[in-house]
């Protein structure tokens, strides 16, 4: 039963264990603990609000940064709470008994201080301070200092490396005992670019080892994990997924449950919230995941567009150098593609649009997004040529044929089966009920579509929270329009959703519409 805040609560006996308790709260990355101002534990230790703490329980130790309760009904006096993440992470059940102390101050501390007065760090330097970040020993202002110090021009190339090499070591390390072990990455900010899902597949059909761990989406309307998940379960213990790639090649999972470099996912925690996106950032998280996966050969894809992450051909190519430089360190093998980033990739944003898309080029329908295959085509065909066995410039013949043959789609029904089918007919999907069209405002040719704007509108329609919300296209880019004509169609479950996301597209559709000699000069990837 919930006590009340003003009701009055025993103090713990000082010097006694205090009992586990499982505070409901997602604190996103962070392990945060909770002691009741009243406590005598917390007043006999000089215990501070965001100072770091040890519990510990039968062996099991966790850091974490302490909050302070005044309200009984979340701890009482003679407990201490752990958040969602936090107590998933210590394994203990609730009620038992824990003690708690001061943690050592991290010990990289000062090294962190030589980063924010400008200085350059070493390999160990950077070793000590990405071990301190996964042990949880940075509170989130250290945090926050470490990524502020380390944004846009603050790392060399050199430290970059050492950054990606620290983050890599600490962690799982996968071995699959064999050569090639392939991978892609989209570096991001590509609405419906749902490339993953149909490379595995033809990858994996071809016999090559692929085993794809995915994110889910943080500020997308839907990631790879978002999208796979409506049609098979995504989250499976690393046992699970080993047999599944053993036994068929590939699988397409959630990467949460591997632990493949942890720190990472600390660092991402402050990253998102601030917008920093920095080069060496971005190179260290990417490389650091595929090398602690076992990947020896990454295709890397780097859309350029004027709403894509990367806006321009010299940026792309700098971006480029830096990843060839930093994956040969690493003793990884990576082609790196600059790709036409200027408009979303296939019809569906939104996980059960994307499913839907995926489905329709794997199985030939006349329907499914031409430049949805053409592009994951180009992808799975150089990862193909890292085959010995195959000559350069033939792997996208090769992908076409397992496509096209339909072996591509067995693979995916394979897979689909092995993590664990869920009911889902892409023919009819059940897509979120409410919906509204977004017309052309006048005769043209759209010009030019803003993939920030298309994303925001299909989160604010509810995606990827709600599997079937999201935007479904109906026009790209150079194709003609009239007045009044259906540009997309925005589709959400709850009527609040719907009127956010129409609000949204009455400030900005995402679309230009204008002359067919406004159109940019066609983007070729290469």
């Amino acid at each position: 039963m919930e006590t009340s805040s003003s009701a009055p609560v025993a103090p713990a006996t000082n010097g006694a264990p205090l009992a586990l308790r499982r505070v409901a709260i997602d604190t996103y990355r962070e392990n945060v603990a909770y002691l009741h101002r009243e406590c005598e534990r917390y007043r006999a230790e000089g215990f501070q609000a965001l100072a770091k703490v040890e519990v510990c329980a039968n062996g099991q130790r966790i850091l974490a940064t302490l909050n302070v309760v005044d309200d009984a009904s979340i701890v009482g006096c003679g407990e201490l709470g752990l958040s969602e993440d936090a107590f998933a992470q210590f394994g203990a059940a609730d009620g038992v008994p824990v003690t708690v102390s001061q943690a050592e101050p991290a010990g990289s501390i000062p090294a962190l201080h030589r980063k924010i007065a400008g200085e350059r760090l070493d390999r160990e330097d950077f070793r000590a301070i990405v071990r301190d970040i996964a042990e949880h020993r940075y509170s989130k202002i250290e945090l926050t200092a470490f990524v502020v110090a380390t944004n846009q021009g603050e790392l060399d190339r050199e430290e970059v490396y050492f950054l990606t090499d620290a983050m890599a070591q600490v962690g799982r390390q996968l071995d699959w005992r064999e050569r090639p072990v392939v991978d892609k990455h989209c570096i991001g900010g590509i609405p419906g670019n749902r490339t993953s899902m149909l490379v595995v597949p033809i990858v994996a059909a071809h016999g090559m080892l692929c085993p794809k761990t995915s994110s889910r989406a943080i500020t997308s309307p839907a990631g790879t994990a978002d999208t796979m998940e409506v049609l098979a379960d995504v989250e499976l213990s690393f046992e699970r997924m080993a047999e599944i790639v053993r036994e068929h090649r590939g699988c397409l999972a959630w990467g949460g449950t591997a632990r493949l470099s942890p720190a990472d996912d600390v660092l991402i925690s402050v990253e998102r919230p601030l917008s920093i996106d920095s080069p060496g950032q971005m190179v260290a998280s990417i490389l650091s995941k595929k090398v602690s996966a076992g990947s020896t050969h990454l295709v890397l894809d780097i859309p350029v567009g004027p709403s894509a992450k990367v806006r321009s051909m010299p940026e792309a190519q700098r971006l480029r150098k830096l990843f060839e430089f930093v994956a040969g360190r690493m003793n990884l093998t990576i082609d790196v593609l600059i790709t036409d980033g200027r408009q979303p990739i296939g019809n569906g944003i939104g996980p059960m649009l994307e499913a839907r898309d995926v489905m329709q080029v794997l199985e030939g329908d006349p329907r499914a997004p031409n430049d949805l295959r053409q592009k994951s085509l180009r992808l799975a065909g150089r990862m193909i040529e890292f085959d010995p066995d195959v000559r350069g410039g033939d792997g996208f013949a090769i992908a076409r044929d397992i496509l096209d043959s339909g072996r591509a789609l067995a693979k995916m029904q394979a897979l689909i089966d092995a993590q664990g089918r869920k009911p889902f007919d892409h023919h009819a999907p059940a897509l979120a009920g409410l919906h509204f069209p977004v017309a052309a405002t006048e005769d043209g040719v759209v010009t030019a579509i803003d993939n920030l704007q298309l994303a925001r509108i299909a989160r604010l329609a509810g995606a990827p929270k709600v599997p079937g919300a999201g935007v479904d296209l109906m026009c790209k880019q150079g194709d003609t329009v009239k007045r009044g004509q259906p540009l997309y169609e925005v589709r959400a479950a709850f009527p609040a959703d719907l009127e956010f996301a129409r609000h949204a597209t009455v400030r900005a559709s995402g679309y230009a519409i204008g002359s067919a000699d406004e159109l940019p000069h066609l983007f070729v990837g290469y």
